[in-house]
C-alpha cells in the first residue's frame, strides 16, 4: 500500500479525535498497576537477570519472551490497541520506586516495552534506552536534541518512531509537567477550515538532521508533516528542525503556506484546546502515540546541590500491531544508527 499525497485532503481516524475536556480527569489515562502485577514484575526482573553476566551488555538480548507477563502482558496489550486505535496516549503508574534499584527500574520498563514493541535506535549513538535530563548543553547548540535540555520548556513535537515511552526516575525542584496534544483533531480542523495549508503540509518538508546524518550524507532530510496510508493518518512533525533547516543553504526553501501552516499547527497546539499536563512521579511510565499525539513540557528547575535533578529515561518502539505503515515511517529511516546499538548509562550509581 502506499502513502497517499491528496490534491484535497480528507478528515481521517476521527475515532482517534479528542479535545481538552475529553481527557481532563486523570483516571481516563492512568492505569494503576496492583499487587499482583507488580509481584509479577518482580519475578520478571528476577528470571531476565538470572542469565546476565554483565547489565550494560547483556539488557538489551532481554526480549518479550525473556520476560514473561501472564497477567500484566494481556492489559498491557489493550493499552498497545487503545494507543494505535484509540486515545493515543496513557500513563501507567505504580512501580515500586522506593525500593527498587536503577537497574530494575530499567529492567522493568524494558521488559514492559518490550510487551508494547521492539526497541528503535534513539539518535547517532544507537541508544535504545536513552536519558531525558539536563546534560549541560545550550539551546543555540546546532546539534543539540530536546532530551539534553534542562531548564526550558520544549514545543509541542513528534519523536521518530511509533510509540514513545517516558519513565521518570526522578523529578526536580518544581515544574517539568509533560504536555500532550491531539494532532488528530489538529489535522482535521485544518482540513476543515484551511485546507489548503493542509495541503501544504502533505508535501515533503525539510527537516534539520542535527548532525546525525550518516558520514558523508547532506545534513537535512525531507519528509511530510500529514501523510495518509490507506484510512489512517501519521504525523511527523518537529518545528524547530524544519525551520533549522533552513540554515543549509542546499535545503529546499520553506513556502509561505508552509510557514504559515507551522504557525497555526504551534498556535493551536498551545491554545490547550486539544491538550492535557500530567506531573510524573518516580515510577510512572508515560507512552504515546507519535503519530496520533504531540508531546512537550513544561520548563523545570533543578537542585543539583540537593540531589533533585529531573531524570527520565526513553524507549522508541515499533510495534507489531501497527502491521503496515509508509516508507518513511518504516525501521529503515536511519539505518547507520542501528549499527551502534547500545544502552545510555547516565542513571548508572543510584
Amino acid at each position: 500500500m502506499n502513502a497517499i499525497t491528496p490534491l484535497q485532503p480528507e478528515v481521517l481516524e476521527t475515532q482517534c479525535e479528542w479535545a481538552a475536556e475529553d481527557v481532563a480527569d486523570p483516571a481516563a489515562w492512568t492505569e494503576q498497576l496492583d499487587g499482583a502485577e507488580v509481584t509479577e514484575l518482580d519475578a520478571a526482573i528476577a528470571h531476565a537477570r538470572a542469565g546476565m553476566a554483565n547489565m550494560a551488555e547483556d539488557f538489551m538480548r532481554v526480549g518479550k519472551a525473556d520476560f514473561p507477563l501472564p497477567r500484566l502482558g494481556v492489559r498491557l496489550a489493550a493499552i498497545e490497541r487503545e494507543l494505535i486505535d484509540g486515545r493515543g496516549f496513557v500513563l501507567i503508574r505504580g512501580l515500586p520506586r522506593e525500593r527498587w534499584t536503577n537497574d530494575e527500574m530499567c529492567l522493568a520498563y524494558w521488559g514492559i516495552g518490550a510487551h508494547l514493541g521492539q526497541p528503535w535506535p534513539q539518535n547517532a549513538r544507537g541508544h535504545l534506552l536513552g536519558d531525558v535530563t539536563d546534560q549541560g548543553k545550550s539551546r543555540d547548540d546546532p546539534t543539540v536534541r530536546g532530551n539534553e535540555l534542562g531548564l526550558i520548556g520544549l514545543d509541542y513535537h513528534c519523536d521518530g518512531s511509533d510509540l514513545v515511552g517516558l519513565m521518570c526516575l526522578q523529578t526536580g525542584v518544581s515544574g517539568g509537567l509533560s504536555a500532550v496534544c491531539n494532532s488528530v483533531s489538529l489535522h482535521n480542523r485544518l482540513v476543515r477550515e484551511r485546507p489548503e495549508w493542509a495541503a501544504e503540509l502533505y508535501k515533503p518538508q525539510p527537516y534539520d538532521f542535527r548532525g546525525e546524518q550518516a558520514p558523508g550524507r547532506r545534513p537535512w532530510y525531507t519528509t511530510p508533516v500529514f501523510t495518509r496510508h490507506g484510512d489512517r493518518l501519521f504525523v511527523r512533525l518537529i518545528r524547530p528542525y524544519i525551520l533549522a533547516s533552513q540554515r543549509h543553504a542546499d535545503a529546499p526553501r520553506l513556502t509561505d503556506k508552509a510557514y504559515q501552516a507551522l504557525e497555526w499547527m504551534q498556535a493551536m497546539a498551545e491554545s490547550n484546546q486539544y491538550s492535557v499536563l500530567m506531573d510524573f512521579r518516580p515510577g510512572d511510565m508515560q507512552f504515546i502515540n507519535n503519530y496520533h499525539v504531540l508531546h512537550g513540557r513544561t520548563a523545570y528547575a533543578d537542585d543539583r546541590a540537593a540531589g533533585k535533578i529531573r531524570h527520565l529515561k526513553r524507549l522508541w518502539l515499533y510495534t507489531d500491531y501497527l502491521q503496515d505503515r509508509p516508507e518513511h515511517f518504516t525501521r529503515r529511516f536511519a539505518p547507520h544508527w542501528s549499527e551502534k546499538a547500545s544502552i545510555s548509562r547516565l542513571d548508572v550509581g543510584a
